[in-house]
């Protein structure tokens, strides 16, 4: 991988999608997707959970209907909701690095949301659960705006509840999904990629690829430092 270009600007805040970037929630939500399938008696293949990867809950319901049915889809998802929110309640694994990350930038005061593409019910109870809701000063959700990501919606409420521009934001995503919501939203998106690796269309977007939020985490300090 080329060297990742220094950030052009000073983040006046970093807005943090929640799964697959600071809870390593995508493996368990396709896991839940397949023994639901299973149960149900659907031959679901693998790679439809991975398209549902940073979509909201449209796209899955259209992926799944495609594949099963309108009814049949519905009935799966509600199913792998219920085996999802008890894994959920149990707290999700932290992806690496994310702690430090947000501690660093507690400690220098820079504003923090959560911009996610759950439910504003889950999302809540997800962070709640993993230990991250005190690192944010606020949380916006699909449940608070008219189109999920690849829309901008959840991206600019994030900006104009802290009340930062959207040029000042500095935003990380693991998913192309959130990259393009970002992007669409006037901001500088930071992708750090999960279970998706960026294929060439997403490279082509020409924004930042890092390895890990430490990778990310280092790019803010060389800005910081540079201010």
């Amino acid at each position: 991988m080329s060297a990742v270009a220094p950030l052009p600007f000073r983040p006046g805040a970093v807005l943090f999608d929640m799964d697959g970037l600071m809870l390593d929630s995508e493996r368990a939500i396709n896991a839940c997707m397949a023994q639901a399938a299973r149960e149900l008696g659907h031959d679901v293949p693998d790679t439809l959970w991975l398209q549902m990867i940073g979509g909201g809950e449209g796209l899955c319901r259209r992926l799944l209907a495609d594949q099963v049915g309108d009814e049949a889809g519905v009935a799966l998802l509600a199913h792998a909701g219920a085996l999802y929110e008890a894994v959920a309640d149990a707290g999700i694994d932290h992806r690496p690095g994310v702690v430090g990350l947000l501690e660093w930038l507690v400690a220098r005061d820079v504003p923090r949301a959560v911009a996610t593409s759950t439910r504003r019910p889950l999302a809540m109870r997800k962070l709640a659960a993993a230990g991250l809701l005190p690192y944010f000063d606020a949380v916006c959700t699909s449940s608070d705006v008219a189109k999920p990501k690849p829309a901008p919606d959840v991206y600019l409420l994030a900006a104009s509840t802290l009340g930062v521009a959207p040029a000042r934001c500095l935003v990380l995503e693991d998913s192309p999904t959130g990259v393009r919501a970002a992007l669409a939203a006037g901001m500088t998106p930071v992708q750090v990629p999960d279970l998706l690796a960026p294929d060439a269309a997403t490279r082509a977007l020409g924004h930042r690829i890092v390895a890990s939020l430490d990778e990310a985490r280092s790019l803010l300090e060389g800005q910081f430092a540079a201010a």
